[in-house]
């Protein structure tokens, strides 16, 4: 049972046949075309599911506990920039600077939503307090994440980011979300109910993004530039950085003085990346023969922080569950 848990899941098995179907048979010509322009209508519809499905009311009620979440978003949005960059020497002795730019991408991008919550969840910590500092990083990521990019990318030498570049972002996500937001008044509570088509949506606009990505990629020559050597950097660095930031959000919110259900949140919301948001982001900011490098380094995360997160929620659970029963056992012994 608890191999099965580290097996990939059926989106990450998705995934993987899909950058197999990419590499066997790559779209081209007249139908990478009709890829890219089903791409960004999927992209914008996401975008749109996502304003109407995030309850603003939430949002405000979670504001109280602010400390814990600019812990979260300085975590999420400076901690990881910031490893990025000051590890660029040995990072870059394990990648190739392709795949180097693709790294520095993924440490812009904002928390995951679901996984966070769902391991906050298991783990026994601060369940409102995650949906609301989830969410805040998942809204805020739509700016911040591609400003952050052109920053990075402009102190690592690579130019920063174009004002087509910020435009298509505003077109392609937030117009569509400010759209949801908007809407969410007639369509919330249907959304709501049919939570499942939110899902579809996000896994179905993975899916072509990284399928028209790797396709481009593969035409490009990927795998000739991609050897095994390099893969197996690739995820030297993912470990690397996915261990720097749950070890420092960790030591990090016990040196405030948040309490262990605090903690949790802070470590699951503030240690993740957004495969569902960086994709799509990556898409609209990178040129198309550019893609294939720069999503691999977050698909490897995904499952990355997936595996390891989960055997720590189990830990932080077994953990309460053990201070409960003992505190019941010296209750008993004082009556």
């Amino acid at each position: 049972m608890f191999l099965r848990r580290l097996l990939p899941d059926n989106f990450t098995l998705c995934l993987i046949a899909t950058v197999v179907l990419a590499s066997m048979l790559p779209c081209r010509g007249e139908a990478a075309h009709v890829f890219a322009w089903l791409t960004d209508l999927a992209i914008a519809l996401l975008f749109f599911m996502h304003g109407a499905k995030l309850s603003r009311e939430a949002v405000v009620a979670g504001l109280t506990h602010w400390r814990l979440h600019l812990v979260v978003l300085a975590s999420t949005f400076v901690l990881f920039p910031l490893l990025g960059m000051l590890l660029k020497p040995l990072l870059q002795t394990l990648v190739t600077p392709a795949l180097y730019v693709g790294v520095l991408f993924l440490c812009t991008l904002p928390s995951t939503v679901q996984s966070s919550i769902a391991f906050t969840s298991i783990a026994r910590g601060n369940v409102p307090a995650a949906v609301c500092a989830a969410s805040a990083s998942s809204l805020l990521g739509i700016v911040v994440t591609p400003l952050l990019t052109g920053l990075v990318l402009e102190a690592h030498g690579q130019g920063g980011m174009s004002l087509h570049a910020l435009g298509d972002i505003v077109l392609q996500l937030f117009v569509p979300f400010v759209a949801g937001q908007i809407a969410q008044r007639w369509i919330g509570g249907w959304v709501q109910r049919h939570r499942s088509l939110i899902g579809l949506t996000d896994q179905g606009s993975i899916l072509l993004v990284v399928y028209t990505a790797f396709s481009a990629a593969v035409l490009q020559g990927l795998w000739k530039q991609l050897p095994l050597p390099v893969l197996g950097g690739l995820l030297v660095v993912n470990a690397v950085l996915l261990a720097a930031a749950l070890l420092i959000t960790r030591y990090a919110s016990r040196a405030l003085g948040f309490k262990r259900e605090d903690e949790i949140t802070i470590v699951f919301c503030g240690s993740k990346k957004s495969l569902a948001s960086g994709v799509p982001i990556a898409n609209v900011l990178f040129p198309a023969q550019a893609l294939g490098m720069i999503v691999l380094p977050i698909m490897l995360f995904h499952q990355m922080q997936l595996m390891t997160c989960a055997v720590l929620a189990r830990r932080y659970a077994r953990r309460a569950g053990a201070e409960r029963s003992a505190s019941k056992s010296e209750e008993l012994a004082a009556d």
